[in-house]
């Protein structure tokens, strides 16, 4: 195994950082954006002493909404672009809009106005930096926007589902589509140019407020996307994309019967033989966005579970190995300070550690998980340890007052014992909870907004393995409660964090 590398210095700092989607920030629009409430937000961390703000992937999802399922693996989702930005600099004129703020082309009307003023403009200083993002991104923005393009064509259908000229990728049609397809090509690339732009824009901010910007990397990419589109030999299908296995865990604490997410199985083989190619693409449009990123299902680099695409569960699927070693190798010579966090939850194995260990990386714990008895749980607060990162829950979990209000999920004797509080409410709990995540001596502390907010189950933001209401919780400013934060900044400064 490798010999263990020097972990960059922003991983060793002793600091908290909260847990907020942008989608799920406040504003008139169907969700958050990376707008004045983003500003605004930062400036909340910065007030509090908190010096991190974790996300998910901000990817532009399908209809379900799923940030872990995007249509790119390098884009940006247009959905939080910020139309406030937009009418600063000029090229929206929300009077000019006919559709009400609910109407779900509303936005699409706006960026379709945006495109056009700016055209007609013609300034040639932004004129300037769209060619230079065009050519920044020239490994994966062109086949993005005509992929999306296609899309619309097709009512949303799946380039598996196209006809079969596009589906394989045949040079002749895809000049003709190209041609065809020119304007609404143009469209796509001008919103990734203004939301790359807005979001150098606040990641400038919020360095300067002193908040890092922390994003997360879902291990897989969804089947249909434009990563496997253009990109298929990367993966285990055949050329009309069809899959013998699937992707996804075996059964573990959120589902009896295992996930089967359904995403394609990377072919490590021909990734070993272009060294890794499209993983640096992918972590290189990544560090432009983050300061620190977190691999999701990082377990999968050791083994996935591969699962028969015919079968409806993940119950029958099989591990089998992943050049993790090799990868992270290549990566980091690629990207010699690559600050990375390791998602280490669920079945580990020895293994798994070896590889987080041999390239020190941080791994995560979860006080939810801890509490159920057992003296040796990992994620007790005295079994952690300095390169861990500790959250009171995560986006997949229950929010902490819906945990501590329901005591199937706990055992309430010993949590009682624990944390000596015996008779608290759930309320209290909470704030028990909070406490024993500052103080933990792990150098990152993570709390979900949620937690953060006081909020009960009706707050969650997703339910694994369920389709539904996941990925719409949002929260309003006046539920801050003014003695919650009060509690946070006193433990930040108790704790030094």
């Amino acid at each position: 195994m490798t010999a263990t590398r020097e972990v960059p210095s922003i991983l060793r700092q002793r600091s908290i950082g909260v847990l907020l989607h942008p989608t799920s920030l406040p504003g008139p629009l169907e969700n958050g954006d990376i707008g004045h409430d983003a500003y605004r937000f930062i400036e909340f961390l910065q007030s509090c002493g908190i010096k991190v703000w974790q996300m998910l992937p901000l990817g532009p999802t399908h209809e379900d909404r799923s940030p872990y399922q995007c249509l790119s693996a390098h884009a940006g989702n247009p959905a939080l672009i910020s139309l406030d930005w937009l009418v600063d600099h000029e090229w929206l004129d929300l009077e000019g809009i006919d559709r009400a703020p609910s109407d779900e082309r509303y936005r699409t009307e706006c960026l379709l106005q945006a495109r056009g003023r700016f055209d007609r403009q013609a300034n040639p200083q932004w004129l300037g930096r769209l060619e230079t993002f065009k050519l920044k991104h020239v490994e994966w923005l062109a086949d993005y926007a005509l992929y999306m393009a296609l899309k619309h064509k097709y009512h949303g259908q799946p380039w598996y589902c196209w006809p079969a000229q596009l589906c394989h990728r045949a040079p002749q049609s895809m000049r003709e589509s190209a041609e065809q397809l020119a304007d609404e090509i143009e469209q796509v690339i001008f919103e990734q140019f203004i939301f790359f732009t807005q979001w150098h824009e606040l990641r400038a901010y919020a360095a300067h407020h002193n908040v890092q910007l922390y994003g997360d990397m879902p291990i897989f990419v969804a089947h249909d996307s434009a990563d496997v589109w253009a990109k298929r030999k990367n993966f285990l299908m055949n050329e009309d994309g069809e899959m013998s296995y699937v992707a996804g865990v075996p059964p573990d604490a959120f589902s009896d019967t295992g996930q089967r997410w359904g995403n394609p199985l990377y072919d490590w083989t021909y990734m070993c033989s272009d060294d890794f190619e499209w993983w640096k693409s992918r972590f290189a449009t990544q560090l432009e966005l983050f300061d620190l990123i977190r691999i999701d299902h990082f377990r999968g680099l050791e083994a996935c579970w591969m699962i028969p695409a015919n079968e409806e569960t993940a119950m029958n699927g099989h591990w089998e190995k992943a050049p993790g070693e090799a990868l992270l190798s290549a990566l980091f010579e690629q990207f010699p300070h690559l600050p990375l966090v390791a998602e280490d939850l669920g079945v580990i194995t020895d293994e798994v550690i070896a590889l987080k260990n041999a390239f020190s990386l941080p791994g995560m714990k979860v006080l939810q998980f801890a509490f159920d008895g057992n003296t040796e749980n990992p994620h007790l607060p005295h079994q952690h340890h300095c390169n861990d990162l500790i959250y009171t829950g995560t986006h997949d979990n229950d929010t902490t007052l819906g945990w501590a209000s329901d005591e199937h999920n706990y055992n309430r004797a010993f949590f009682e014992a624990y944390a000596a509080c015996d008779g608290a409410s759930a309320e209290e709990k909470v704030l028990v909870m909070l406490r024993m995540a500052i103080s933990s001596v792990s150098f990152l502390c993570v709390i979900p907004m949620q937690d953060l907010l006081m909020l009960g189950s009706e707050a969650r933001m997703n339910v694994p393995s369920t389709l539904g209401d996941n990925w719409q919780w949002r929260f309003e400013w006046q539920q801050l409660k003014p003695e919650t934060v009060e509690s946070i900044k006193h433990y930040i400064y108790l704790y030094q964090r």
